[in-house]
């Protein structure tokens, strides 16, 4: 928005038309009206990207632009093209009304890109390996917006990939108080509980190895199964863990309440590519460094395959 003068118009406003359609916005600063559709055209100006011009000219000030123009009353906003005036309107139009005015006149545009969200530009940080920064960024985008699940999703993930599991778990404990409770939160929580068991796990470097021998000498253990499987999962051996896991389920459907069933749907879940977001390409990894693909989930990506072809092992051990 620029103001007019006697001066400057030629320039302005004449001129400038020739290439851009210009609209001139009559006003004073007595005109209630005028305050009301001021804010409003400048709105549209950005919208519009540079299709349209907007300049401002008051009418008290320079009546000899008014009398030029004819303005008998305010606000009036008139539209200049090749110098010409060619249509205007009196009065606080609505922003549509507006908008309809001047699509009869101003080129035609592509459609604006909304901006990135914080969360969204998080995870582009993330996709990047610059972590720290991302973080930051979602911590913010979440303390603005305590009841945004999917930036807390994003959060806790992100943690939880860079292994700040105490962090993890206090932003993560909102989202487990509800009911009923949403499936991405009990993999985020089944996930951060395998991170732990292996830490405690793996202070025995010969943990593995002595699991697979009690598993060797009895098929049924499945306290060593199950204990393999967790550790497995918190290496993000998804595919091992999840087939150490089905051969308990493959035994006993029932045992430990059915922890490993839990468990075993918390990595699909992990593993299941999102939805891509239009605002936003999705890049080849998740913030918790899983691969996925940004495409629509099809049974061409080799991800949305991996997922389809355990939940079909699953639904055929539990039927």
């Amino acid at each position: 928005m620029i103001d007019v003068t006697f001066a400057n118009f030629e320039t302005e406003v004449i001129a400038a038309s020739m290439t851009t359609p210009v609209l001139v916005d009559f006003w004073a600063p007595w005109c209630e009206p005028c305050k009301v559709i001021g804010p409003l055209l400048e709105k549209v100006e950005a919208d519009y990207a540079g299709r349209f011009k907007l300049v401002k000219i008051d009418s008290d000030q320079e009546q000899q632009l008014a009398e030029a123009f004819g303005i008998r009353s305010i606000p009036t906003c008139i539209l200049v093209v090749n110098g010409q005036p060619v249509d205007g309107f009196q009065g606080a139009l609505p922003e549509g009304k507006v908008k309809e005015f001047l699509d009869k006149h101003v080129p035609a545009g592509e459609p604006l890109q909304a901006e990135p969200s914080e969360a969204e530009q998080a995870l582009a940080l993330a996709a990047e390996g610059n972590t720290d920064a991302a973080l930051y960024k979602l911590h913010e985008a979440l303390a603005l917006d305590p009841a945004n699940d999917d930036t807390r999703f994003d959060y806790v993930r992100l943690l939880t990939q860079a292994g700040h599991l105490e962090e993890a778990e206090a932003a993560l404990q909102p989202t487990l108080k509800y009911i009923p409770s949403q499936l991405r939160f009990e993999a985020l929580s089944q996930w951060i509980d395998a991170l732990n068991f292996a830490a405690n796990s793996l202070e025995d470097t010969n943990a593995i190895a002595e699991l697979d021998v009690k598993i060797a000498a009895n098929k049924r253990d499945f306290d060593a199964r199950f204990a393999k499987g967790r550790i497995l999962m918190a290496q993000g051996e998804w595919t091992a863990a999840m087939d150490e896991l089905l051969e308990i389920i493959m035994r006993d459907k029932k045992w430990n309440d059915e922890a490993p069933r839990k468990v075993f749907i918390a990595i699909l879940e992990l593993l299941t590519p999102p939805k891509p977001k239009a605002s936003a390409d999705a890049g080849n990894k998740t913030a918790g460094g899983i691969e996925i693909s940004g495409k629509s989930v099809t049974e061409q990506d080799p991800q949305a395959l991996l997922v389809a072809t355990y939940r079909r092992r699953l639904s055929m051990m539990l039927n």
